[in-house]
């Protein structure tokens, strides 16, 4: 049983946690690059969130929301 855990340490600590330990070493040499998955990441959100925004105004624009009150039974 010993064997069983210490494969899951070995598999982790040498295969899955290589990429952190990467980055970890990247960091004291150069901020920026250790950070590009962060700022690739915001690129993401930012994308998205102005792609989110168009197509929100462009079904304000067609009046395809019924904006009654009592459109749905929730606002009653």
């Amino acid at each position: 049983m010993k064997e069983f855990f210490e494969a899951i340490e070995s598999l982790f600590v040498d295969f899955l946690f290589k990429p952190f330990d990467i980055l970890r070493t990247l960091e004291l040499e150069n901020w920026t690059a250790a950070n590009m998955v962060n700022w690739v990441f915001m690129i993401i959100g930012f994308v998205a969130f102005f792609y989110w925004m168009r197509e929100l105004k462009k079904f304000n624009d067609n009046n395809e929301e019924d904006r009654d009150p009592t459109a749905h039974s929730f606002l009653n």
